[in-house]
């Protein structure tokens, strides 16, 4: 059989098809829907210091092409998420990424080290790029040096692998890639949703309750590749392809891309059993492309051969 195996920053998983932050709730939410065996790791949804309530409803909308949410980072905060969540999660197999947000540094370097003592945390992902909380002029998202030093406080402040989630709504995104690398990233999650807005028109009113919200699903898949690409050319650390993915072939474009695993998110809506037809549409791909291993696939597109094929024709 075709070897699945993936490993990113020292966390091996068994495919390379994750579950996307705030998608899949604390996991357990999806029990009895999502094959866990087929499922590389579980992100859950963001953890902050103390419990959040999120934004006013409505906070979902739909679209012709995907979902705007604006949940807010609601959330049971630190203490109930490591007493009640975090070990019902890790029971489900995968590894457990724990995902933290916080107002500055000190506070990101705080929660990194509560929840990077625990066992059951395999690593942290640091999300700096949510668009649905209030934020500065120029948030961390598009500020190098902010972003930079709160990846140098989760470092310094646990020894478990840190992902740090990018934002696609940067005029410099290998910028923010390179700050996240030289401040101790471990791997790269490119990249978060995009701003976007629906009107309800018989309201009269914004469809959502921010106004704002962030436009996930396959309408923003050639946007996120796009990040991918051009963040794989400067950048070693290795990266995690996420936006818009719901079919194996769409997952080897990240991979082709630079990618070395992605995340699935907003097909999980539609679809719970997304992440193992995903994992077993690539298998049958590796067998008639003749791969062995999922890490061949990585990078594939990056290496220039389909230029000199495009000049013979």
């Amino acid at each position: 059989m075709p070897d699945l195996t993936t490993r990113i920053a020292g966390l091996s998983m068994r495919t390379p098809v994750m579950l996307a932050s705030g998608t899949a709730g604390y996991g357990t939410e999806l029990r009895g829907l999502v094959d866990f065996g087929c499922v590389g790791a579980i992100v859950t949804k963001t953890v902050t210091p103390a419990p959040r309530a999120g934004n006013s409803p409505p906070r979902l909308a739909e679209t012709p092409c995907g979902l705007l949410n604006a949940i807010g980072l609601e959330n049971v905060g630190l203490a109930a998420f490591l007493e009640e969540k975090l070990p019902a999660a890790a029971a489900l197999g995968p590894p457990v990424i724990v995902s933290i947000a916080a107002e500055d540094p000190g506070a990101f370097a705080r929660l990194a080290a509560a929840v990077g003592s625990r066992a059951e945390a395999a690593a942290l992902e640091v999300n700096v790029s949510c668009p649905n909380v209030a934020r500065a002029r120029r948030p961390a998202w598009d500020d190098p040096v902010a972003a930079g030093a709160i990846v140098r406080a989760v470092k310094a402040s646990t020894t478990k692998p840190v992902l740090v989630k990018l934002s696609p709504n940067t005029a410099d995104p290998e910028g923010m890639a390179e700050a996240a690398e030289e401040a101790g990233a471990d791997a790269l999650v490119v990249a978060n949703t995009l701003p976007g807005m629906r009107i309800d028109v018989e309201g009269r009113r914004p469809a959502l309750g921010n106004v704002t919200g962030g436009l996930s699903g396959r309408a923003i898949l050639p946007v996120n590749l796009a990040l991918v690409w051009k963040t794989a050319g400067v950048v070693s650390v290795p990266i995690v392809g996420s936006g818009g993915i719901g079919t194996a072939d769409e997952a080897l474009e990240y991979l082709m891309a630079g990618a070395s695993a992605v995340q699935v998110g907003t097909a999980l809506f539609a679809d719970p059993e997304a992440p193992a037809s995903i994992s077993r549409g690539i298998t049958e791909r590796m067998k008639s492309d003749g791969v062995e291993s999922v890490a061949e696939y990585v990078g594939m597109a990056r290496e220039g051969t389909w230029r000199e094929t495009i000049r013979a024709a």
